[in-house]
């Protein structure tokens, strides 16, 4: 309880303290936000190592090209994949939820990265834009696109189906794939206190590329993810 707490104490004082630093970049270049947001993934992995003892694993780098288009699909457990994955690809860009960017400070960061929101359960023109929003990001940036299937953070066992929004940058914008599995949950649940001396593992599948019918390809990369975390859980 004592590790759990101070853990708390010391990560929330960093995030706050680099939110409070990185305001000048709010009127400054993007990769100056984006810096912020790498700074902040490896406060995260630190903050795990030396307080909550916890080992991270990142397997499969290999998997990643650099020779053409592709977004990210990854599961969700816990906050740690929102800012460690930034460690990994150089500009990322998130497909995450509305109210997010309601956040005081918070918020502004993920807009000046370029982040896509939408409105869970809603029709709107946010909404109905997403592909289009999508589209510019993929064929006009080098950015690294990543979505959570999932939705939200869920517990480490879950094996609810996947929301079908990724099904349609694949098919609409014929790139490839590349899944990853994180099995967060097990040391950072959503709900709970933290758990230490655990491996935190961030494996990046094999690239699924175009081409595939949409129904098939839904269920190949709920499929492999799922798996993997079978074995990584």
């Amino acid at each position: 309880m004592i590790r759990n707490t101070i853990f708390l104490l010391v990560f929330y004082f960093g995030l706050i303290f680099l939110l409070i630093l990185f305001i000048p970049s709010l009127i400054l270049p993007q990769y100056i936000v984006i810096l912020g947001g790498k700074l902040l993934g490896h406060w995260t992995g630190f903050c795990l190592k030396y307080i909550m003892a916890t080992k991270i694993e990142i397997k499969g780098t290999e998997n990643i090209i650099n020779n053409q288009k592709y977004f990210i699909v990854c599961s969700h457990q816990s906050i740690f994949e929102t800012f460690f994955l930034q460690t990994i690809f150089k500009n990322p860009v998130f497909i995450l939820k509305k109210e997010l960017l309601r956040i005081p400070l918070f918020g502004w960061y993920l807009k000046k990265m370029g982040c896509i929101s939408v409105d869970r359960n809603k029709i709107s023109k946010e909404n109905l834009n997403f592909s289009a929003d999508v589209s510019k990001v993929i064929k006009n940036t080098n950015k690294t696109l990543i979505i959570f299937p999932q939705g939200t953070r869920k517990s480490f066992d879950d094996r609810s189906k996947f929301k079908k929004g990724f099904v349609r940058i694949y098919n609409e914008l014929k790139i490839a794939c590349l899944p990853i599995a994180v099995n967060s949950g097990k040391v950072w649940p959503k709900n709970g206190r933290l758990i230490s001396n655990q491996l935190i593992t961030v494996s990046i599948l094999s690239i699924i590329l175009p081409g595939i019918e949409q129904n098939k390809f839904a269920t190949e990369v709920e499929q492999v993810i799922y798996k993997e975390l079978d074995m990584i859980s």
